[in-house]
């Protein structure tokens, strides 16, 4: 049985669908005004694996992981570079498309736009005026009345006497309280054709939190099994989407938003918060001009979702020789099975898996089934190998052919190119037919020290990797 840690709760729990054999899954997505980060990577990683774990798991997903496309960062970024909302945000939707494709990331079921869902978010705003948990400003804004939702704090565990305005909740003097947090931002004369809707209160825009009520309760309905996101969202943008959403429908349905939430961990880097003013911000793109997509996406499968994850090249390294160990093992067996068979190995994977997703854990299953490959011998270690890449792909790894894993060096060092190294191979196979076996031995160390390792395969046939 699946057990999921849930974060409203503070505890592991059996995890069991609203509709038997099917889940209804939302994630907070980005908000497109510049490329990706690596924080954005680890959050589309993370929940590309729980989408395809469930779906190994023989459950049918619905997998919902939405874009906000308007918002003040957007509209700054549009207005300096001359540019519509439009132009930018499909831009930058265009570029993380390509960033997650890279890192083996499915596209989700849908993957709907802000600016799509508008009349939604009206709707839901409606409900809670009608419900006395909204109000309209002075200033025209309509905001939400936290103080009037009796749950308020649940989720981040804090109580409304404790809490203070959160570092993205806007703090005005038209606001009734300063928790209270805006629904719908009236229009501002200086702001773009493109940013303002009509509305019951006045020409205006949705405030964030709306967005994701309006998106998630449209396509997976007021009360779905799974909503997940970075821990950074926890608190307000998850607090404030349920006080929204339940504020909005729970008195018609009895049911709560959401069953289980799940936050991954922050990312650091080099032991410090990840931020641009400290000069160690990286985007997606930086990162793999250096390395290897499967590597990026195996090093941030090998820390548990909810941990920390400490961004570093030395780390990235370490994850690039653990995947340069399993693909050897594959590599070391000529014809591998379609398919692997039932065995403890997967009894043994499916377990940890089971266990909050301790994709850590199922690493090491993997380093354990790829030295018993290297230790078998004949069809054993054909099933063996078979196993290893079938586990391995209910994570996306392992899925390439496993030279050219093995041959592939890293982007950023300058080194034998494999052109050379061929034409080394040949010059040490002339040696060895001249008997000139010196020479041939020297040709061999000096790959070596450059950190290429040849070995002889029946019938002449030299092959290569790095180490």
């Amino acid at each position: 049985m699946l057990q999921i840690f849930n974060t409203l709760t503070r505890r592991k729990e059996t995890f069991k669908p609203i509709e038997h054999g099917k889940v209804r899954l939302y994630v907070c997505g980005m908000t497109v005004y510049d490329f990706c980060h690596i924080g954005h990577a680890r959050v589309m990683v993370v929940f590309d694996m729980v989408q395809r774990w469930l779906r190994a798991s023989g459950m049918e997903v619905t997998y919902v992981r939405n874009i906000t496309d308007i918002d003040d960062k957007i509209i700054k970024r549009a207005v300096e570079n001359k540019e519509t909302i439009k132009e930018l945000t499909q831009r930058f939707i265009d570029a993380m498309h390509e960033d997650a494709d890279a890192l083996g990331i499915e596209r989700p079921t849908y993957e709907p736009r802000a600016t799509e869902y508008v009349p939604q978010m009206q709707d839901i705003i409606t409900r809670l005026m009608n419900n006395n948990l909204a109000y309209q400003a002075e200033d025209g804004d309509v905001n939400y009345a936290v103080r009037n939702f009796k749950n308020y704090g649940r989720l981040s565990g804090k109580s409304l006497d404790d809490l203070r305005a959160g570092e993205r909740v806007a703090v005005a003097n038209s606001k009734q309280d300063p928790l209270d947090f805006v629904l719908w931002k009236s229009a501002k004369a200086e702001e773009p054709a493109d940013t303002k809707w009509e509305s019951p209160w006045g020409v205006g825009r949705p405030g964030w939190h709306i967005e994701c009520s309006a998106m998630s309760c449209q396509l997976l309905g007021t009360h779905f099994d799974i909503h997940g996101g970075g821990a950074d969202l926890q608190f307000p943008h998850h607090e404030n989407e349920i006080a929204q959403s339940e504020g909005a429908f729970s008195e018609e349905t009895g049911k709560p938003f959401v069953n289980t939430w799940m936050h991954n961990g922050f990312v650091r880097v080099n032991e410090e918060k990840m931020s641009k003013s400290l000069g160690n911000f990286f985007t997606i793109r930086d990162v793999l001009k250096e390395f290897d997509p499967e590597v990026v996406r195996f090093f941030i499968l090998k820390a548990h979702y909810r941990s920390p994850l400490n961004y570093s090249d030395a780390h990235l390294e370490e994850a690039k020789q653990g995947l340069t160990r399993l693909y050897n093992a594959l590599a070391s067996v000529e014809d591998i099975p379609n398919y692997g068979k039932a065995s403890t190995w997967r009894s043994r994977f499916v377990a940890v898996m089971n266990d909050d997703f301790n994709t850590p854990e199922a690493i090491a299953v993997l380093f354990d089934l790829a030295s018993e490959v290297n230790r078998a011998q004949g069809q054993d270690k054909a099933t063996l190998a078979a196993t290893l890449k079938a586990l391995g792909g209910m994570l996306n790894f392992l899925q390439r052919d496993p030279t050219a894993f093995l041959q592939m060096g890293s982007k950023n060092e300058s080194g034998l190119q494999a052109q050379d190294i061929e034409d080394q191979i040949a010059a040490r196979a002339a040696a060895k037919q001249a008997k000139d076996f010196a020479k041939a031995d020297l040709i061999r160390k000096t790959l070596l020290e450059q950190g290429i390792v040849l070995e002889d395969k029946p019938g002449g046939i030299t092959e290569w990797r790095r180490e």
